[in-house]
């Protein structure tokens, strides 16, 4: 008779691996391995056995972890993540050691020392949507710990993960408010963000920020973002340095993006549009002035012509009047459906080099750095269907008939060498919206890099316009 027969049972299992492994072993593999060596030895493996856990199996980057209680799992990841961000604060943020974290609680097979199972392929799946220092949980790990554990999860909504046939709810904790060295929590100004929510028309919870002082200048969402991330982001940082040090800049993640509702059922324009009528009325503005990026281009046009009384001052950079299939266009349309196939196959399978192609078609002229941060930016602002699907929306957007009610005084830049917009459907913009004044920049980048001749020349002629 047999006498390892495997066991099922009830637990919890963690699953952690380093963030860019490859990359970070291709730059310095000895310092690398000692100081992973020295943080298991010192931190990661004390701590797991604080907490009970049972370290099933290592790998050379990541590692499986089985806990008794939830609780436990999550008391350990918090505290490993916390610790790790104070322990590698000294080294440059690209050369960094971080790790992902996910923890879920299913049904277990033990078997020889090893365990298997539905369970434990979702704690996999969950580290892949975590960020670098951060922790995924299934919503079943936050039922039962949420009220013992000292730390806030943010609801991440229903993702569809890899070889897993039903959605998964997930929770997800994020180490930007913990980390305190210069280059990553606030700006050399000591610019702190304080995140606010408010409910959209149809009850969807919308999260905003703002800092800085004096007017407001308000940022209509663009495509993907993440108030939080964004914040430490070379590709964004230095746009919200700038624009806080001259205004109060108010900004917010669009519906099924960042901080905001994930699971939400309507993706379309007009959505988009009630998302910033309820930021800004919830925030208590009477007249602001109005930034709109790419598809945000569009979305200010729209409350504008809606609500002239409320924009003193409206600032449109690489903007389109029409999406993708509104073009007239065989080869936009083609495009569009591309976009969307690449964005629901590749990302869902969690593959970076398609995430690769969008980032090298938005900046073609970013540094590597800035292309990390914006694959990964990309990865953990929307799951990969809301992604597509605000793509599509975008697609099928015409506010051609509302611009000639946009009256308020108004700026449009535009690069001349986007490679995502069109630099024809910016000076259309400009010319159907009434005494417009359009800037061409010269550029290829379609986010505008800090150092890059368009950067300076757009802030030489936004602060020009907004103080006249």
């Amino acid at each position: 008779m047999p006498t390892n027969v495997p066991e099922r049972r009830l637990a919890t299992v963690m699953a952690a691996d380093m963030a860019g492994y490859a990359r970070l072993m291709e730059t310095d593999e000895i310092s690398v391995l000692d100081r992973q060596r020295t943080h298991r030895r010192e931190l990661i493996d004390p701590t797991i056995e604080k907490f009970y856990g049972k370290i099933v199996k290592t790998t050379g980057d990541g590692m499986l972890i089985q806990f008794d209680t939830a609780q436990e799992a999550v008391q350990c990841g918090v505290e490993i993540q916390t610790e790790m961000v104070a322990r590698e604060s000294h080294v440059p943020r690209k050369e960094r050691i971080r790790y992902r974290v996910g923890i879920n609680i299913g049904d277990i097979i033990f078997d020889e020392g090893d365990i298997h199972g539905d369970g434990v392929n979702i704690a996999a799946r969950l580290e892949a949507l975590a960020e670098p220092g951060g922790i995924c949980i299934a919503d079943g790990v936050h039922q039962v710990s949420r009220n013992q554990v000292d730390a806030t999860f943010r609801d991440f909504g229903i993702q569809k993960v890899k070889n897993i046939s039903r959605p998964i709810h997930v929770w997800r904790w994020s180490p930007a408010s913990l980390v305190s060295d210069a280059s990553e929590s606030a700006s050399p100004e000591g610019l702190e963000q304080k995140v606010n929510y408010c409910k959209s028309h149809d009850g969807s919870m919308i999260a905003y920020a703002a800092v800085g002082s004096g007017n407001f200048l308000v940022k209509a969402p663009h495509w993907l973002s993440h108030l939080e991330y964004e914040w430490r982001s070379p590709v964004w940082r230095h746009l919200m340095e700038e624009l806080a040090g001259r205004h109060t800049f108010l900004r917010f993640d669009q519906r099924g993006n960042g901080l905001s509702d994930r699971s939400v059922d309507r993706i379309s324009f007009d959505a988009f549009v009630e998302d910033l009528e309820a930021v800004v009325d919830h925030a208590g503005l009477e007249r602001f002035d109005l930034l709109g990026v790419s598809q945000g281009c569009a979305i200010s046009a729209a409350y504008v012509a809606e609500h002239p009384e409320r924009v003193r001052k409206l600032v449109l950079y690489g903007g389109f009047t029409r999406g993708r299939r509104k073009r007239n266009s065989p080869e936009e349309n083609a495009l569009a459906d591309a976009f969307s196939t690449m964005i629901r196959i590749g990302w869902g399978q969690d593959n970076p080099a398609f995430r690769q192609l969008f980032t090298s078609a938005f900046m073609p002229e970013a540094t590597s750095d800035q292309m990390e941060w914006f694959n990964e930016l990309a990865r953990v602002s929307a799951s990969p269907d809301i992604a597509a699907r605000i793509s599509e929306a975008n697609a099928d957007v015409d506010v051609t008939a509302l611009l000639p009610r946009v009256l308020c005084p108004t700026l449009v830049l535009h690069c001349r060498e986007d490679g995502i917009v069109p630099f024809e459907e910016g000076r259309r913009l400009a010319a159907m919206i009434p005494n417009a004044r359009f800037v061409a920049l010269e550029g290829r980048n379609h986010l505008m890099l800090e150092g890059e001749s368009a950067w300076d020349q757009f802030l030489r002629e936004v602060d020009r316009f907004l103080s006249e």
